[in-house]
């Protein structure tokens, strides 16, 4: 009887302490024993400036930071695959590059922490300086574009509960399980000493704010014990209001500390109104203020503005130039009466300022005197705010493909080398720097294979991004780390040493011309061998069939025929006229994009399957003039030609390397490299390619084994030019790859370094 109830009592007690652990690290539960303890913090801001405390004394501090995702080749950013000796590397070069902070966006898995606090705790042990923190709290893109208005309870509870457990989780005091959005594990490391702010929030729509701020019964203050909204603030604003003002009340109150708050934000939501060419050509329909979210004395930290600002995209100070050359009479003319009116109206209930009132004529001029529409936006944004104002994203891609041009500095959204995105990293941190701002956050770390862009994801199966790398999607390489295929080195570098090709890789032999071919996850590989192969005189041609479906057995452009009907036709005609031109029923700009780039529905009058017409390969850009003449009956759009081939050295260990470089000629041999997609892939890793669009009616999903290449010589080509079978296998969910740094990352280094030795 005895034992039965020491049984008992020992089980009760057992239970007893698992209530109370689930209760504690699980859903926060928690007695304030020291209610009467001061609330302390290293980080406050003064001004427009942001200080820390060392040794005391609060002195200036400088953001100088890089954001990085989660992802990884072969995974998806909501795997949390990156292990603890992956961050452990990363925090060292991220610290050598010469950045001082890294900006995560959302709860990642405890690997993150647990190796951000050792290494942290090594700095400090060897005297040396820790890498600070910036920690984000999520919202997911179906809470924004659902139905829901903010005050929502589904969006607003799960925001507060979101931030709750990242306050939890960085002073160590969280288990969380597996879940939708969020990483999980066992929080046990406290790692809030190197955390020096939060950014709530994320780019938000317009329209979810717009929603929210017409609500009916939507409120639009709030007073809580430290955040507060002024006499002129939105609905929306008293959301982000009350939403920061729990967070800093649970960790004041549990945890007896504070660090700086920032809300997200970027052009899109800025606080200024616009001319009616900006906000019809770009839809500038909303805007957020921080400046009326007001902190009391109890907030010892304080707020900082925070902004992600690209410099090609929305470029509204460049439209809005364009609309200041059209005049007024031109701009009622083309936008007729009626909606000139109505978007008049739209930019008057946003009750804001004008952003023509914090510009001057000197503003747009950068420390090149280069007319800099990028750093007159900034200049605007400081000039505006009294808060500090940190850009924590910046940067460009070193993706083959592009999305957006920046008209005046050259910083585009895709399309540019390695070196040129290191010198575009530097331009622009010196324009957020010259601009008066508190400090910055470059995106991104690494690049991540699984991302998708607004003018490549209809060719491509997004189920299936993760599992290989496409060049043409620029936003797959904003990083300073690229992920390269192959486990230690990649099966192929178009650099014009031979010694990687075998008997093995030959497809074709004739007449002493050959063609051999390999691949990876990011390209197909060619090496074309012409004895006597004389580059400024001779056109090579490699004509390429992947659909049953379609194809052509001539090009009329060319006066060529093949074999078989052809799909693709690859002309290397010197350095400077070298392409890929795809047969007209397979192009998808036309299927896709017809009504923006073509005068004719192809839907209602195809062309036909077996068409000698061959076009050149187009990427979308700007679907239709901001503001088109009505009068004008051509479409409008701009696009990118990126069919067109780039002759240079594609090994990153050349002193030449270009990254872009798609072809090379050595000797006899021309030495060529394509992106899948540029194909017509839409998943190499499964072998998929697009069937035919006009069966279909848009892009559809077709499996191959095989693909059939030729090659031919002008002047000397059989006719039609004869072809042989190339097998093609997937590798599944299988990928290999290995990290390289990029020169951006060598090149922003070095300026990083010189600017900290100057004392700058």
């Amino acid at each position: 009887m005895l034992m039965k109830k020491f049984i008992l009592a020992a089980c009760a007690v057992v239970l007893l302490l698992f209530a109370g652990y689930t209760a504690y690290y699980r859903f926060g539960v928690y007695f304030d024993l020291h209610p009467d303890e001061p609330v302390t913090t290293f980080m406050k801001t003064e001004g427009t400036s942001i200080l820390m405390e060392r040794e005391g004394e609060y002195l200036p501090f400088e953001i100088r930071g890089v954001n990085m995702g989660a992802g990884i080749p072969g995974e998806w950013a909501t795997s949390y695959a990156i292990d603890k000796e992956t961050y452990l590397r990363w925090f060292g070069q991220i610290q050598e590059l010469g950045a001082n902070t890294v900006r995560v966006y959302t709860i990642l898995q405890d690997d993150f922490y647990n190796a951000f606090y050792q290494y942290n705790r090594e700095r400090e042990e060897n005297g040396e300086e820790p890498l600070w923190l910036i920690h984000g709290v999520w919202v997911n893109d179906y809470m924004q574009n659902s139905h829901r208005e903010a005050f929502d309870e589904e969006l607003l509870e799960t925001l507060m509960r979101d931030s709750k457990r990242v306050v939890d989780i960085l002073h160590g005091q969280k288990d969380l399980s597996l879940r939708r959005g969020l990483g999980s594990g066992s929080y046990r490391k406290d790692v809030s000493p190197w955390v020096i702010g939060y950014i709530i929030g994320v780019e938000w729509e317009n329209t979810l704010v717009v929603y929210t701020n017409q609500a009916d019964g939507a409120l639009s203050s709030y007073e809580g014990d430290y955040l507060y909204t002024a006499e002129d603030a939105t609905p929306f604003e008293a959301f982000l209001c009350r939403a920061g003002d729990a967070m800093i009340a649970y960790e004041s109150a549990r945890y007896k500390q504070q660090r700086l708050v920032a809300f997200s934000n970027w052009p899109t939501t800025d606080p200024f109104s616009y001319p009616v060419t900006v906000a019809y050509g770009r839809e500038k329909f909303a805007c957020v203020n921080v400046e009326h979210i007001k902190s009391k004395e109890t907030f010892q930290s304080g707020m900082f503005a925070s902004y992600h600002v690209y410099p090609y995209f929305p470029d509204y100070l460049e439209l809005l130039r364009r609309g200041e050359e059209l005049g007024d009479s031109e701009i009622t003319r083309r936008l007729g009466a009626t909606i000139q009116a109505t978007l008049e109206y739209r930019q008057s209930k946003l009750n804001a300022p004008s952003v023509l009132d914090y510009l001057r004529d000197a503003d747009y001029y950068d420390y090149l005197g280069r007319y800099n529409t990028y750093i007159a936006y900034l200049r605007a944004l400081n000039r505006f705010h009294t808060l500090p104002v940190v850009i924590s994203e910046y940067g460009v891609s070193t993706g083959r493909g592009i999305a957006q041009e920046d008209a005046n500095t050259g910083r585009d959204q895709g399309h540019m080398t390695e070196r040129e995105q290191g010198q575009a990293a530097i331009d622009c941190y010196r324009d957020i720097m010259d601009a008066g701002c508190a400090g910055s956050c470059l995106f991104t770390w690494q690049d991540e294979w699984f991302k998708r862009t607004w003018n490549t994801m209809h060719a491509v199966d997004l189920d299936k991004t993760p599992y290989w790398s496409d060049y043409q999607t620029n936003e797959q390489y904003f990083g300073l780390l690229a992920f390269d295929p192959g486990k230690e080195e990649s099966v192929c570098y178009v650099d014009g040493d031979l010694s990687e090709w075998t008997e093995a890789d030959r497809v074709i032999a004739r007449g002493g011309m050959e063609l051999s071919m390999k691949y990876d996850e990011k390209f197909l590989y060619f090496l074309v061998k012409k004895p006597g192969f004389d580059p400024v005189t001779d056109t090579l041609y490699i004509p390429i069939d992947t659909t049953p479906k379609t194809g052509g057995t001539y090009c009329q452009t060319y006066n060529v025929a093949f074999e078989r009907a052809c799909d693709f036709l690859v002309v290397i005609q010197g350095r400077e006229n070298s392409r890929v031109m795809v047969q007209q029923r397979y192009e998808v700009l036309r299927s896709t994009y017809a009504y923006d780039y073509y005068t004719e529905d192809p839907y209602i009058s195809p062309p036909e399957k077996d068409t000698p017409v061959f076009v050149n390969i187009y990427l979308p850009l700007i679907q239709r003039d901001f503001l088109r003449d009505p009068d004008q009956t051509e479409p409008s759009g701009t696009k990118f030609d990126t069919g067109a081939l780039r002759y240079g050295n594609a090994n990153p260990e050349a002193e030449d390397f270009d990254s872009l470089a798609d072809f090379i000629f050595t000797g006899d041999f021309v030495e060529i490299r394509l992106p899948w997609q540029l194909l017509n892939f839409s998943n190499p890793s499964e072998m998929m390619i697009h069937d035919d669009y006009y069966e279909c009616y848009g892009v559809e999903n077709l499996h191959i084994g095989e693909m059939y290449v030729g090659v031919g010589c002008y002047g000397e080509t059989e006719n039609p030019i004869p072809m042989a079978s190339f097998p093609l296998k997937g590798w599944g969910k299988k990928t290999t790859a290995h990290e390289r740094l990029k020169r951006s990352y060598y090149i922003l280094r070095d300026y990083w370094t010189q600017l900290d030795e100057s004392g700058r």
